[in-house]
């Protein structure tokens, strides 16, 4: 077998992982993330000062072994391990707010009086963490996939399974609906006609990656595992025809009812699978030249799938991004997010049980409703942990600290010193230009392809390869940011 064929057969033919592993792998970036800030608070209370010194490099360093580091070693050399590194971070988390908690305990900073206490934001709380978390955790498994150490168990299953990467680009589609104009509740102006060309519009840059990824793998014959989307389909398609068709669904209909439109498309999209020949068509027809429509069957029927998943997102936008200024308030939102996600893990045992399992190259019913449900806890998590930070952040009277929420302006320091630091964070470096980020690891992942053999390549060159890969990525999106460069020009 030619290279090409031994890195394709090396993708293909996967059965993914239990649902709890994908789960529990959601609770690792939440824990680092609450870590990543103690840090800060802890070096404010020795120091009293905040940026660190060297503050450019020292900032992204941080950022990088408190935020990435971690994730890069859970699905590689401690994959084996993971729940055990969940629970030795989450008790040295739950040391340090302790220790936090206690060294700076006075009156007023009661759990009860935090519970009561209003909180400010520009962003939309925590989503955007979770955005970039999604997109961060892709950027790294789409490289680690091609390397020995990544566990085949993680990687995208061939028909039925749950793989991470599965449920990646579930949360991917989830992640871009949780802030679109129909979730951030604007209203389109004009005329219907005019709304729907300018959606159309909209989604060229996507159309152009899309052509740009097609072409350069042809030209280059890069390996490509054709029962992903088909031979001539990618992800950059999917993304731009879901949000079209969503686009002029909701111009229509009332985006607030849009989980029942959700609901009812990957319903029907099922229902269509059981009582026709289309199920046998997309994971057995392997006559791929027949026609385009047989080429790329995955990739074209999967859409459906992809548009209901869309569409519960926006759903959840709009209910996330209600205005809120109580921490209380916010703690009700994790609790119907987790009471959601509850009820969908139940339904997704029903339909495993009584219709079909999880697959994601046809986006079924049941990849529907995983996906929405990780996505539910995953967002939960983050949320949850986003405001321990902010409990720790009281406690310790350092505000300066780069979080989704800041206390009241009365009780915050100066918004310059803020604005510096969250100029310096990471996070806020990949929200700015997420798409480039995306493209950017898209195309250092087929650089490093060029030059290593990733299949031969020993567990300690594999993990120095994918750290490297990530701090190239970071830095150039890190040096963007600190320059306040935002390449998006649509």
């Amino acid at each position: 077998m030619s290279q090409k064929e031994l890195k394709e057969a090396f993708v293909s033919n996967l059965n993914g992982t239990s649902l709890q592993e994908v789960a529990l792998g959601s609770i690792l970036a939440p824990v680092c993330l609450i870590n990543r800030g103690l840090i800060l608070i802890l070096y404010y209370q020795a120091r009293k000062t905040l940026p660190l010194p060297l503050s450019l490099i020292s900032h992204l360093l941080l950022d990088f072994l408190a935020l990435i580091l971690p994730l890069v070693l859970s699905c590689t050399v401690m994959s084996s391990i993971l729940h055990q590194v969940i629970i030795g971070l989450s008790l040295v988390t739950l040391c340090l707010i302790c220790y936090i908690y206690c060294k700076n305990k006075r009156p007023q900073n009661t759990v009860s009086s935090f519970l009561q206490s209003h909180v400010q934001f520009k962003q939309v709380p925590f989503v955007t963490i979770f955005r970039v978390l999604v997109n961060v955790k892709t950027s790294i498994s789409i490289l680690a996939v091609d390397f020995d150490i990544f566990p085949r168990r993680y990687a995208k299953t061939e028909t039925y399974g749950t793989g991470v990467m599965d449920f990646g680009v579930g949360a991917y589609i989830f992640a871009n609906a949780l802030v679109c104009p129909e979730a951030r509740g604007k209203n389109f102006s004009g005329s219907r006609i005019n709304h729907i060309k300018k959606q159309l519009l909209s989604v060229w840059p996507l159309v152009v990656l899309g052509m740009g990824r097609l072409v350069s793998l042809k030209m280059t014959g890069y390996h490509e595992h054709v029962k992903e989307y088909g031979v001539h389909w990618n992800f950059f398609f999917t993304l731009a025809i879901v949000r079209v068709v969503v686009s002029l669904l909701l111009a229509v209909l009332p985006a607030c009812h849009s989980w029942v439109y959700a609901v009812l498309i990957s319903g029907f999209y099922q229902f269509v699978l059981e009582t026709s020949e289309l199920k046998a068509f997309i994971l057995y027809n392997n006559d791929r030249e027949k026609d385009f429509l047989h080429a790329n069957k995955e990739g074209i029927f999967s859409v459906v799938g992809y548009v209901a998943i869309y569409m519960a997102g926006v759903q959840v936008g709009l209910y996330v991004m209600q205005p809120r200024s109580q921490v209380r308030q916010w703690l009700k939102v994790f609790f119907n997010l987790l009471l959601a996600c509850s009820v969908l893990f139940a339904a997704l045992w029903t339909c495993q049980t009584l219709v079909e399992p999880v697959s994601r190259c046809m986006a079924n019913l049941p990849f529907f409703i995983w996906s929405v449900a990780q996505s539910l806890f995953f967002l939960s998590c983050i949320g949850i942990a986003d405001m321990v930070l902010l409990f720790s952040k009281k406690t310790s009277g350092c505000h300066l600290v780069p979080s989704s929420w800041n206390l009241d302006k009365k009780q915050s320091d100066s918004e310059k010193k803020t604005e510096e630091m969250e100029g310096l964070c990471l996070v806020q470096a990949v929200s700015r230009n997420q798409l480039l980020f995306f493209l950017l690891a898209n195309v250092m992942t087929g650089l490093t392809n060029s030059v290593v053999d990733t299949l031969s390549s020993s567990s300690l060159f594999s993990v120095c390869v994918l750290l490297l890969y990530m701090f190239m990525n970071s830095f150039i999106i890190y040096l963007l940011h600190v320059c306040e460069i935002t390449l998006k020009f649509w």
